[in-house]
């Protein structure tokens, strides 16, 4: 077991920020930065919680950080600029929650249905994640061609284009080889397979910045069908 830990293995946050802070201290020592002592665990320990802060946000938080414009570095200077501000005119700092609450939420983006010429000149592999075709299926996940074929003439699959007639399939939607239930029911609401795919592969502000395949593994059907429907 390593020293830092992902949420999902066990680690708060308080102590994810505490091992930071840690590190955030030394650095400033070795790297010899004359702070009074206890300015040096105060700023240590904010640089601590900030860190620790996006490891335990919402997914759609996280990759909204990750896509706004400046990024990190834009928000961090935003805090410490409020919060010297604040401090000099004499009132409080400003916390580590208000830092979380300046993070960026999803974007509501264009209409889906705006983006369908867009992905139809874009290459799959740039926007679609993993896809493999009937070959690397039969091979790996052991799905006959003829039942991969059968799924594809039901709309229980999704099948991207991919030149001619050939078609690929993005592995996401797959599940001890089988299509996750809810594809069927998402392809009747979202017609073209690449929207359908767009929408259901990233967070969706219909479904407070979850990603509906996600939710689809875990059985949340109604929910991502619900909101496909919406869409539509």
């Amino acid at each position: 077991m390593t020293r830092f830990q992902s949420p999902s293995e066990g680690i708060s946050q308080e102590a994810l920020a505490g091992l930071v802070a840690e590190a955030v201290q030394q650095a400033l020592m070795q790297h010899g930065v004359l702070l009074d002592a206890e300015v040096l665990v105060s700023a240590s320990k904010v640089a601590g919680h900030m860190a620790a802060a996006l490891p335990f946000l919402p997914q759609g938080q996280r990759l909204a950080v990750g896509s706004f414009k400046g990024g990190w570095s834009s928000l961090a200077s935003d805090f410490f600029r409020m919060m010297a501000e604040r401090i000099a005119s004499g009132g409080s700092s400003i916390s580590v929650p208000t830092f979380e609450r300046m993070l960026p939420k999803p974007e509501q983006g264009r209409p889906i249905t705006e983006r369908a010429a867009e992905l139809q000149s874009m290459l799959i592999e740039d926007w679609a994640g993993e896809v493999a075709g009937s070959t690397y299926l039969e091979e790996k996940l052991r799905i006959p061609r003829s039942t991969l074929h059968r799924w594809q003439r039901r709309g229980e699959v999704v099948a991207l284009r991919k030149g001619g007639r050939k078609h690929v399939f993005p592995l996401a939607q797959f599940v001890d080889g089988r299509p996750v239930p809810g594809i069927s029911d998402v392809l009747s609401a979202i017609a073209n397979p690449r929207l359908a795919w767009f929408w259901l592969s990233r967070p969706s502000p219909e479904l407070d910045g979850r990603v509906p395949i996600e939710m689809l593994r875990e059985d949340m059907v109604e929910d991502v069908v619900r909101a496909a429907r919406a869409l539509s």
